[in-house]
Parts: structure tokens; sequence; C-alpha cells
């Protein structure tokens, strides 16, 4: 890896203008945006979009001609990384090592669906009377508990109870909570 960029750096220091390699870069096509991309970066990329290529192309060889980020503003944005909420990918390499997590650490876990806002938290019992016959249906996390049936939805409850198709959450009158609490 220290082997190419010092040879694109040289590449820079012999004349080859930037600006002239942008320019370049401008009339490539996918395919060569993609080829020009392992040169730069040592690694395939995972994306297609010619102007996501472009401008990464573009920034690497701007930081390798003019030297990049310093080493305190990688090290607060590291810092900055570690203390956000979410992370897409986790950076393959930082500082030219590997910063990986060890497989024996690593923890994964399945992004919570959102839930509708008009429904109640799980746990929640919701209760309507219908030709006589009080309605009892449990919220679970990932369904309805009606009878000792599990369902996906309310409007399957409210179709077997009625016969006919129904908006669930007219049926057992739910509302966003900003509606509910605001009457």
């Amino acid at each position: 890896m220290d082997k190419r960029l010092t040879a694109l750096r040289k590449e820079n220091e012999l004349g080859t203008d930037v600006s002239q390699q942008i320019e370049e870069l401008a009339q490539m096509t996918v395919s060569q945006l993609r080829e020009r991309y392992i040169e730069v970066f040592g690694e395939e990329s995972r994306s297609n979009h010619k102007q996501f290529l472009f401008r990464r192309i573009a920034w690497r060889i701007q930081a390798l001609a003019e030297g990049g980020l310093s080493e305190r503003a990688r090290r607060r944005a590291l810092e900055i990384a570690n203390d956000a909420d979410l992370r897409i990918r986790a950076p393959k390499t930082f500082f030219g090592q590997n910063t990986s997590i060890p497989p024996q650490l690593a923890v994964r876990t399945k992004a919570s669906r959102s839930l509708d806002r008009r429904l109640p938290a799980p746990g929640t019992i919701l209760r309507r009377h219908y030709k006589g016959r009080e309605i009892i249906v449990r919220v679970l996390t990932d369904g309805f508990e009606f009878e000792q049936q599990i369902y996906r939805s309310l409007s399957a409850i409210a179709r077997e109870l009625t016969g006919t198709k129904w908006n669930g959450f007219l049926f057992f009158n739910l509302q966003p909570a900003e509606e509910r609490d605001a009457k």
C-alpha cells in the first residue's frame, strides 16, 4: 500500500497537475473510474455511481497532492465517530492499521422496525365492544394476540370479527398519540 501511495505522490510531484487529473476523471466512464478507484484506494468500490466515484477519487488525488488531513484532525474525527449513536459501517483500516473489532467481541443486532405511532406500547390491552361482545386484544412487539391466536395486523382481527374488510386502526379507534393527547 505504501508503494502505491508513494507512486501516486511521485506522479503528482513530476508535474501531472491535480486539476488536469481531475479533468481527466470527468471524462472517464464508470468502468474507468472503478479502475482508477482501485489504483488510488487499493480496493474495489462497491458503488457504480459515477458522481460518487468521481468525487471520492478527486478528493483522494487532492489529499495525496496536498497532504490530506492532519494527524490531529484524524484523531478528532475518530473521537467523534466513537461517540456517534449510529455507525453504518465500521472503517476497514485507520492510521494504516486494522482497527476492526475482534470476532469474539462483535455483536450482531437487528435494527428495530419502526412501530406505527398509532399503536400503544407492546403489552397494552385494547378493548372494544362489538355486537354485544367485548373484544380484548393484546399488543405484542411482532403482532397482536386475540383469543390465544397471534395476528400480524389489527385489520386481520377486525376481518375475523366482522367478516368484511376493515381498517384495524379505525375498528379499534386508534389515533396517533398527538391527536389522542389533543382531545
